[in-house]
C-alpha cells in the first residue's frame, strides 16, 4: 500500500469526492479489515452483514462499489448481485468467497460480476481490481449518456425540420433545388452527389419507358434521397473513420427519418417511397425493411445503380475516383445481389460517352450551386423531359 497516495476520488468528480464502497460480509473481523484497509488508501467504506442490509444502503446512499461476500445467511452473493444489476446497472461489484470454484466466479461473471477474488485476499489485488471496476463502469455511463445526448440531437433536429416543411404549401423546383444544394454542401465528401444521381436516375428511368409522372418522382427522390441525414448529428455525418455499430444504427435511422418527414407532403408521397427504400437490396439483404426484389419500388431500384455509378466514379477521402470501366464491371458483379438485373441491363446498354456528357452536363455550373442553385440545375436539360421539367412536375 502507498501511504501518500491520494484519496480515491469518484469518476468524473473532484479530487475532494472520495468513492464510496460497501463491503457485504456475515464476518465482522473481515468487514472491518477491509473497511480499515480501503478507508486508509483514500475511500470512503462502509460495511454490513447481509444482503437485505445491502439494498437498504444502496437504496437510500450513493456507493460506487460492492465488495461482496459469496457465502452468507439467507440472500447470498449472487442472489444479491442479481437486484443490484436489476436496480443499479451502473454499480461495480466484486464478489469475493472461501470458494477456490472456477464454477462459482463464472456464474458471477455471467450475473454481472466486474471481477471475482477468491479468500484470503491479497489486498493490493482487491485495490487494482476494485479501481478497474470502477473506472469500466464510469466508461459505460458516459457511453450511455453519450448516446442519449446523440438521441435527444436528433429528436430535436427532426421535430425543427418537419415543422419546417409543414410550413412548405408548394413544392416547386426552386425550393428542392435550394434544399438539395444544402443537403450537398453540408457532406463535403459528396459535392454534386444529388445532383449527379439525379441526371443518371431520369437517363435509366426514361430508357425503361417511364411516363412523366414517374420521372417526376424519381426525379423527386433521387433529389431528397438523404434528407433524413439532417436528422443525424455531424459527429456522425462527418466521421472521418469507421462508425461503430451505435453510430451506424443512428447513421442507419436517416431512410426512415426521411420518409417520415416527407410522407403527409401529398406533392411528395411517391418520392418518399424512394426515401424510404434507397437502402433496401434486390437480395432483401438491405434495409430497413428488408424488402426484396419487386417489393422495392422501381423509382429505388433505379436509383440505386445510378447511386452505385456516381459512388465509383467520384472522389472519396479515402481513394480516388474510378474509371466508368470499374463501375460498370463492379454493378455488372452486383447485379442480383444488391441491384436489380433488370436495371442493370439497361445501364449496360447505355454508352460510357453518353453517362460521360450527363456527367459532364451536371459538374459544369458546380459553383453556381453555391449561390445560384436555380441556375445550376438550368443546365441540366438534356435530350426527352429536361431535368427542371422533371423536377418541376410539368
Amino acid at each position: 500500500m502507498d501511504p501518500n497516495k491520494s484519496p480515491a476520488t469518484r469518476p468524473g468528480e473532484g479530487s475532494g469526492a472520495k468513492k464510496r464502497i460497501l463491503v457485504v460480509d456475515d464476518e465482522a473481523g473481515i468487514r472491518k479489515v477491509l473497511c480499515g484497509t480501503l478507508n486508509l488508501e483514500g475511500y470512503d467504506c462502509r460495511g454490513c452483514d447481509n444482503a437485505i442490509r445491502a439494498l437498504e444502503l444502496i437504496s437510500s446512499e450513493s456507493f460506487d462499489a460492492i465488495i461482496c461476500d459469496y457465502r452468507m445467511p439467507g440472500a447470498d452473493g449472487l442472489e444479491l448481485l442479481r437486484m443490484v444489476r436489476r436496480g443499479h446497472p451502473h454499480l461495480a461489484f466484486i464478489m469475493a468467497t472461501a470458494t477456490d470454484d472456477a464454477r462459482v466466479g463464472v456464474e458471477a461473471m455471467k450475473e454481472g460480476a466486474d471481477d471475482y477474488l477468491v479468500k484470503p485476499l491479497n489486498l493490493d489485488a482487491m485495490v487494482s481490481a476494485l479501481d478497474y471496476a470502477m473506472e469500466q463502469r464510469h466508461m459505460e455511463i458516459q457511453e450511455a449518456n453519450h448516446h442519449d445526448n446523440l438521441e435527444n440531437t436528433v429528436d430535436e433536429l427532426t421535430k425543427q425540420l418537419q415543422a419546417a416543411l409543414r410550413r412548405v404549401e408548394l413544392i416547386d423546383a426552386d425550393t428542392l433545388q435550394a434544399l438539395a444544394a444544402a443537403l450537398d454542401l453540408r457532406d463535403n465528401e459528396t459535392v454534386g452527389h444529388s445532383r449527379r444521381v439525379i441526371a443518371y436516375s431520369l437517363e435509366i428511368a426514361r430508357a425503361l419507358g417511364c411516363d412523366p409522372e414517374q420521372l417526376k418522382i424519381i426525379a423527386h427522390g433521387a433529389l431528397l434521397h438523404d434528407i433524413g441525414k439532417i436528422g443525424i448529428p455531424d459527429s456522425i455525418v462527418l466521421k472521418p473513420g469507421r462508425l461503430t455499430d451505435a453510430e451506424r444504427a443512428v447513421m442507419e435511422t436517416h431512410a426512415r427519418m426521411g420518409y417520415d418527414l416527407l410522407k403527409h407532403i401529398t406533392d411528395l408521397a411517391g418520392a418518399a417511397e424512394i426515401v424510404l427504400t434507397h437502402h433496401e437490396r434486390f437480395d432483401g439483404g438491405g434495409y430497413p425493411q428488408g424488402l426484396k426484389g419487386d417489393e422495392i419500388p422501381l423509382g429505388a431500384r433505379v436509383f440505386a445503380v445510378a447511386d452505385t455509378l456516381d459512388a465509383i466514379t467520384s472522389d472519396r477521402p479515402y481513394r480516388r475516383a474510378q474509371s466508368y470501366g470499374v463501375a460498370r464491371a463492379e454493378i455488372s458483379r452486383v447485379s442480383g445481389s444488391q441491384l436489380d438485373p433488370a436495371v442493370v441491363s439497361v445501364f449496360l446498354s447505355i454508352s460510357e460517352a453518353a453517362w460521360e456528357s450527363i456527367r459532364q452536363g451536371t459538374g459544369a455550373r458546380l459553383s453556381g450551386l453555391v449561390t445560384k442553385p436555380d441556375a445550376a440545375y438550368a443546365g441540366l436539360a438534356d435530350k426527352g423531359l429536361g431535368f427542371s421539367a422533371a423536377i418541376a412536375g410539368t
